[in-house]
């Protein structure tokens, strides 16, 4: 790969040993990809959850910040794998949390913002049109690239760490304009409706797409769909297929029609009721019990929460049923003073500060609370979470809500 000055510099520890390590790391992967040089980039985003670093992560990025090393450019964080306010109560144990508390220590000596979200596009400096930059999580590069037009490929925890030591990633892959061409072209013929639907629809898409190098183009959706259902969009689509980028006809900024991506020549696949109900089949199980029924992948936004307070008020949960919401610090803030969490916490279900269901020990809390049926109106976290030692079942905001209700799933 083509250096230049100061990255050679880099490489050669004239910036410390941290810095060294990050462009020594980011070339190997630039080579694996064949990269021809390096790009700069704006912002980083790092997924790094202690459930996923374990005890040596832990150290190793204690080790990194110990050099005294700062970031270079903005550097978030994605949820968390423990809200240290309610871990015990979900069964966590001291040790997971300790290892969060020394992960989070580390990160701030770095100068790292511990936003702990999977929804910055949505509420911290959103990239724009054309900006580089280096995200971790599959929901935030898929609507980064798609809806905003930014460039970014899927950054592992310790490449994002990289990328914000030294204000660059390899350019390969959707940094390019000639791998952000569409390779397949889609037409909807049954239009979503909720939120569930568009996640739905989106991991349809992805599982006919089935590679992180095939780039769908979506038309004849009839509406222009809202922030939160692009988010349920890509974020189904990236978990079934590997999908960091679609082009949807009149949204994605690149492709206001079928001709400026240069999609007009491929062949149709069409995307009929029969493609989403299949996929929704398996997650089937109406008048059975349900432990838990979570919110959650991605976190939600503030609308998302005002309309779950809306389903909420007035009721309560099931004595038999646990209900999870999962949102970020930045909007639970104005969840609060909106009075949405009291309606929600009146219903009985609890609301997770900074965190993912997913990565906060799914399995284990799963075990330690007895749950086994879980409900979401998430495609991408049902599709998880069968992993994890759960039945999930898929049903829409409103449903979920009238099942915690009765303690069992009703359609």
């Amino acid at each position: 790969m083509k250096l230049n000055d100061e990255e050679k510099a880099m490489l050669a520890g004239d910036f410390g040993p941290a810095v060294k390590w990050a462009i020594d790391h980011q070339l190997q992967v630039g080579r694996m990809f064949d990269a021809k040089d390096m790009v700069a980039v704006s912002q980083s985003h790092m997924m790094a959850d202690p459930e996923s670093l374990g005890e040596a992560g832990i150290a190793f990025t204690e080790k990194i910040a110990e050099t005294g090393i700062k970031v270079r450019i903005p550097m978030i964080t994605d949820p968390r794998g423990v809200d240290l306010n309610y871990y015990q109560s979900l069964g966590q144990t001291e040790n997971m949390a300790n290892l969060e508390r020394r992960f989070i220590a580390a990160c701030k000596n770095m100068g790292i913002t511990m936003t702990n979200t999977c929804i910055n596009y949505q509420t911290i400096m959103p990239p724009v049109f054309g900006e580089h930059v280096a995200f971790g999580d599959t929901g935030v590069v898929i609507y980064s690239n798609s809806v905003c037009g930014a460039r970014s490929n899927f950054e592992g925890g310790p490449s994002a760490l990289a990328a914000g030591l030294t204000g660059r990633t390899p350019r390969y892959g959707l940094h390019l304009d000639n791998k952000r061409i569409p390779t397949k072209r889609f037409r909807i013929l049954d239009q979503p409706q909720d939120l569930m639907d568009w996640g739905v629809l989106g991991a349809a898409i992805g599982r006919m797409a089935g590679s992180y190098w095939e780039v769908p183009i979506i038309e004849e959706v009839e509406k222009t769909p809202t922030s939160d259902q692009l988010k349920h969009f890509g974020a189904a689509m990236a978990s079934y297929g590997s999908v960091p980028l679609f082009h949807l006809v009149g949204v994605t900024p690149e492709s206001q029609n079928v001709e400026d991506a240069d999609g007009a020549d491929l062949e149709i696949i069409n995307v009929d009721m029969d493609a989403t109900s299949d996929l929704k089949k398996p997650f089937a199980a109406v008048g059975e019990h349900v432990d838990v029924v979570v919110f959650a992948a991605p976190q939600l936004s503030i609308i998302e929460m005002a309309e779950l307070a809306a389903l909420c008020s007035g009721r309560h949960r099931s004595n038999a049923t646990d209900v999870i919401v999962c949102t970020s610090a930045q909007v639970y803030g104005d969840a609060v003073s909106m009075g949405y969490v009291d309606k929600i916490e009146a219903f009985g279900g609890r609301v997770l500060v900074g965190t993912c269901f997913y990565q906060q020990y799914a399995r284990e809390i799963g075990e330690a609370n007895g749950w086994k049926r879980l409900l979401s109106n998430s495609a991408k976290i049902v599709n998880i979470l069968g992993g994890y030692g759960y039945q999930p079942a898929l049903a829409s905001m409103e449903a979920c809500i009238a099942s915690a209700e009765k303690g069992r799933i009703i359609s």
